[in-house]
């Protein structure tokens, strides 16, 4: 983790590196609402961070205030030419690189690609069902979504570990290290450049296949920095958040047992419990510029500086949701912001379901009964899940 000055006060000078926000954000949070729920920091070059839902929601639809073009709190940001259409782009540009987008992720397209999560997934527990015991994030979440990844866009699964160092580089390392972001940002171009010139020469079946075959209203093809751009987002945005979402939920279920044994014994629950896993430990926060003077809640927001969107933060309110700190799997009323709010809410949203419940069911069935077998260590970062989850099964 980074060795930061430690945070005195979370209302003026919030630290989301901070060790206590890393292992459990959530009393911090709390407190924020109850004190401050905008609060400041100097830090980052100055960011703002809104606690509550309406005032989160509020932001993610204003795009006349508040810009895409950077999305995530770090001490430096890549140049414009980095960025990552459409999570990146703001109106009207934004509603194009989002359209284009679509098509791959529908719920029917994502239902082809279940046989082959779930595949993955018994591959995965084959290799250490026999040992009793596994890191569940190591050996098992953070392949997951890398494999289905690599398998869409059509390049080696077994590039996974690749990817996973370009990922840490990007939402961990980059947050204060420009150099290892760049070093990533460079070598994910580079290694998506090849494939893509082939595709545009003999395309095939696969997402890259896709997205060179789009077109732009005037009828050109995408450049070659829109394609890649949106390769990036997807190999970037769609994997770590999605591990994260796993081994998040595994936590919670070795944590609580009775909530295991329920679904265990109630598959049909699952859905319904997936939304609430999804709502209790949401993964990903975003950012926003603030590009015009304006007001949220009685707070003025300054151009030049960042806004923190924590859709986690969100999903705890409770003016929004009743016993917003207890997780219940059976909750009724869940209108979560997990997959984010407003023009840029996830566009992979059901790849995203289909993998977190499929490796969750994968895993009940083949090993019902587990809990914690050592120190579980969590991201840092705008994605939040555990990097450590030692298990024991039995």
């Amino acid at each position: 983790m980074s060795t930061r000055p430690p945070v005195a006060d979370w209302t003026t000078d919030w630290d989301h590196l901070d060790p206590r926000w890393v292992d459990d954000p959530y009393p911090i949070w709390d407190d924020l609402r109850q004190r401050c729920p905008i609060a400041h920091t100097d830090r980052f070059g100055g960011v703002y961070l809104p606690t509550r839902y309406k005032d989160i929601r509020d932001i993610a639809y204003d795009t006349e205030h508040f810009s895409s073009r950077k999305v995530a709190v770090r001490e430096v940001h890549p140049p414009n030419d980095r960025g990552a259409p459409p999570i990146t782009s703001d109106p009207p540009r934004h509603r194009l690189a989002r359209m284009v987008l679509l098509p791959p992720f529908t719920p029917d397209a994502i239902d082809k690609l279940r046989p082959r999560a779930r595949a993955i997934c018994n591959e995965l527990i084959d290799a250490f069902i026999a040992k009793g015991a596994c890191d569940a994030a190591v050996e098992y979440s953070q392949h997951i979504p890398t494999r289905v990844m690599a398998h869409m866009l059509g390049v080696p699964e077994s590039d996974g570990e690749l990817f996973r160092t370009w990922i840490n580089a990007t939402l961990q390392e980059g947050v204060t290290d420009n150099a290892a972001l760049m070093q990533a940002l460079v070598e994910m171009t580079e290694y998506f450049r090849g494939p893509m010139l082939e595709r545009r020469q003999k395309p095939g079946t696969d997402l890259i296949s896709y997205l060179v075959q789009q077109t732009y209203p005037d009828g050109r093809t995408l450049t070659d920095n829109h394609v890649l751009g949106s390769v990036r987002l997807l190999l970037v945005a769609g994997i770590d958040t999605t591990w994260s979402a796993i081994g998040a939920f595994i936590w919670h279920l070795a944590m609580a047992p009775e909530d295991r044994r329920r679904l265990v014994a109630e598959p049909e629950l699952m859905p319904t419990a997936i939304e609430e896993l999804l709502r209790a430990y949401a993964p990903v926060t975003m950012a926003r510029e603030v590009i015009a003077d304006t007001e949220i809640n009685g707070c003025p927001f300054k151009p030049g500086q960042m806004v923190m969107l924590s859709f986690p933060a969100a999903n705890r309110d409770p003016q929004m949701f009743p016993d917003a700190d207890k997780v219940i799997i059976d909750r009724k009323e869940n209108r979560h912001a997990a997959f984010g709010l407003g023009i840029h809410r996830c566009v992979g949203s059901n790849l995203a379901r289909m993998e977190v419940t499929v490796a969750v069911e994968e895993l009940l069935k083949r090993i019902p009964e587990f809990g914690i077998a050592g120190t579980v260590t969590w991201s840092e970062g705008s994605v939040r899940g555990p990097r450590r989850l030692p298990l024991r099964f039995g």
